[in-house]
């Protein structure tokens, strides 16, 4: 009955706004918005898509002096929301955090699941875990970031399985001049806490290169929290024309991180050691009506996790261990057969998993997995322009899993342009997620018997531009209705726990942004959403908002924002919420051509709050650095 009064909404809202449309259509001006590639593969003007993507770019991460590209996000995306449980790291295993959703969507529905909903993309290529399947959020560092693309809601036809909440996409940074740029950046601050990253881009006639390298560590705000981390990328391309072009990159990190466990319920020697790595290489090529891709990708980790013991107990007699890789091929080809006329088809081959095993110390192993599968695909995208102020969009993929058989998702959007630069936008579509190898062969309570997840996605959104696109405001309703949601509930026998097709999801809510520039030196921007959940999960806030202003003078460089979170769950059993207000403060001043100095101050308020029930965050932080560019 709902999904029937949606698109009966749907309808009569069109039905309103094209008289509105064919009154302005050959006077309006409309100026060029971004330029996005994760909505529909091949780049394409973002007033044109009918899904709502929002765009974090460079200078903004910078900005923010992180090392990890979430807490920016944190702050910059509506609807999206991650976990955190101190200075600096998120870890893996029990006590991690780092977990991600998009509407309530793709974090955990009970405490220690992760994120499996939320897909991560780097330029294009998924990049969960092959057996847990779930993001390394430690992986994504900002030192490798030209932008984050997020599409806010489910990208299943173009992107598979996990992608049914919604994908962040990090674009990579990319040497488009030619000359040489190095910027090096290090900073301290509280709590033994050090960053420090390094960044070299060349462009040289058709050959460019990207080079970064990071260190960071912090001793954490509690006993037995330390993190410390290495990570470097490497990027290389080459232009054999105007229209094709080769690249190819490596990204590796590694990182030991410390879990303390909760304050109620601590932990001895619960230690980490994680490597991930991921490489890949695309042939490219960009004509005037078609454009397409040809890709290689792989991503692997090597895992080292001690699960520690509680006090009065005994240390564990072994070390879990686990290796998994996840490679695919993907292929697009997007083409314009008349005016207005865009046709997207593709094939993506992913093969994932790995092998995982108790190493006891008298040398013996206890295999826990030792699976692959597979999971082949083919999908359509057509776009149309209707008249000149309307584009339908429409799209499906069929897509095999060689454990969960067949799945065919479609998607279906309309993109209104009104007259001022303004839109609306409409989109009904499916997301699905196949169950991983942990939740049907790892670990009590797996059932191999378990079922795809499912759900259906409806949005209507308002965009608008005013004073010469200095002032920016956007708005959108939404709608989710799932099944089959796996979830660990008792065993029809009454034994013990059993992962099972159960769950229900229904999410509605809302959403807000605005930007505008005031001049040169002074600008604002702020974003809010709302979630109600009929069922409440983990890490998912009913109300998030955000405001911040930035401003320049000369040398001299400033921003600020508050973050307030309202009726944020960490413990679903007590029922408990928090509800807090961050305020986070950055100045800089640039010294030289190439010296600039900062310092950023992080919940200035020093509020006492956690995001993850048993794990206080930390009271007011501070951090000094400086930036290098030459």
């Amino acid at each position: 009955m709902i999904n029937k009064l949606l698109f009966t909404t749907l309808i009569v809202a069109a039905s309103a706004i094209m008289p509105l449309m064919a009154q302005n259509d050959t006077t309006r001006n409309i100026i060029m918005k971004d330029v996005v590639v994760t909505g529909t593969r091949n780049e394409t003007d973002i007033r044109h898509l009918p899904m709502t993507i929002s765009v974090v770019n460079r200078v903004q991460i910078e900005q923010e002096h992180q090392s990890s590209i979430l807490p920016v996000l944190n702050t910059q995306v509506p609807g999206f929301f991650s976990t955190s449980r101190g200075v600096m790291g998120y870890g893996v295993s029990t006590g991690a955090s780092g977990q991600m959703s998009m509407r309530g969507i793709g974090g955990p529905a009970q405490a220690g699941l992760p994120t499996t909903g939320l897909l991560v993309l780097i330029d294009g290529h998924p990049q969960y875990m092959g057996l847990m399947g779930h993001p390394i959020a430690d992986a994504y560092q900002s030192m490798l970031v030209e932008r984050v693309e997020v599409v806010r809601g489910p990208a299943s036809v173009l992107y598979g399985s996990n992608a049914m909440g919604g994908v962040v996409n990090i674009v990579t940074r990319r040497m488009v001049q030619d000359g040489i740029t190095t910027d090096i950046d290090v900073s301290a601050g509280s709590y033994g806490t050090f960053r420090s990253e390094a960044a070299n881009r060349i462009r040289h006639g058709k050959f460019s290169s990207t080079v970064t390298a990071s260190y960071n560590r912090s001793d954490g705000h509690r006993r037995d929290m330390g993190f410390e981390q290495y990570g470097g990328y490497v990027k290389l391309g080459y232009d054999f024309s105007q229209r094709w072009r080769l690249w190819g990159d490596l990204n590796i990190t590694h990182f030991n991180a410390s879990n303390p466990g909760e304050t109620f319920d601590p932990y001895i020697d619960n230690d980490q050691r994680i490597t991930r790595g991921m490489a890949s290489m695309a042939l490219e090529n960009s004509y005037d009506r078609t454009s397409g891709a040809l890709s290689f990708f792989v991503n692997w980790g090597d895992h080292y996790i001690n699960d520690g013991y509680q006090p009065g107990k005994e240390p564990l007699d072994y070390r879990f261990n686990s290796n998994d890789q996840m490679l695919g091929i993907s292929w697009y080809q997007s083409a314009q057969f008349f005016r207005g006329n865009r046709i997207t088809v593709g094939f993506d081959y992913f093969h994932f998993g790995g092998k995982a095993w108790n190493q006891y110390f008298d040398g013996s192993r206890d295999i826990q997995a030792d699976r692959r599968q597979d999971e082949v695909a083919a999908y359509a995208d057509f776009r149309q322009d209707i008249v000149s102020w309307l584009t339908l969009d429409a799209g499906v993929r069929f897509d095999h899993h060689s454990h969960s058989g067949n799945e065919v998702i479609p998607q279906a959007g309309l993109a209104f342009r009104l007259p001022d630069n303004a839109e609306i936008k409409a989109m009904a579509s499916r997301g699905f997620r196949n169950p991983t190898i942990r939740e049907m062969y790892m670990f009590p309570p797996q059932n191999p018997d378990l079922l795809p997840e499912s759900l259906w996605s409806y949005e209507l959104s308002y965009i608008g531009r005013k004073i010469d696109n200095r002032l920016t405001y956007s708005a959108n309703l939404f709608y989710i209705n799932g099944d089959n949601l796996i979830m660990r509930l008792p065993r029809p026998n009454g034994s013990g726990m059993l992962n099972q097709n159960s769950g229900h999801i229904e999410n509605f809510g809302a959403e807000a942004a605005i930007d505008y520039t005031f001049n040169s030196n002074w600008s604002i921007n702020a974003n809010y959403s709302w979630l109600h959940m009929e069922n409440p999960v983990l890490a998912s806030p009913e109300h998030k908002l955000y405001g911040g202003a930035n401003f320049s003078q000369g040398r001299w460089m400033a921003s600020t924002g508050l973050q307030y979170v309202k009726g944020l769950y960490t413990d679903l059993d007590t029922k408990n919420q928090e509800n807090f207000i961050l305020w986070n403060l950055s100045a800089s001043f640039r010294a030289t051509k190439w010296l600039t100095l900062y310092v950023r101050g992080e919940n200035l308020l020093a509020q006492k709050y956690e995001i993850m029930a048993g794990y206080p965050m930390p009271k007011a932080t501070f951090m000094g650095g400086i930036h290098l560019k030459f």
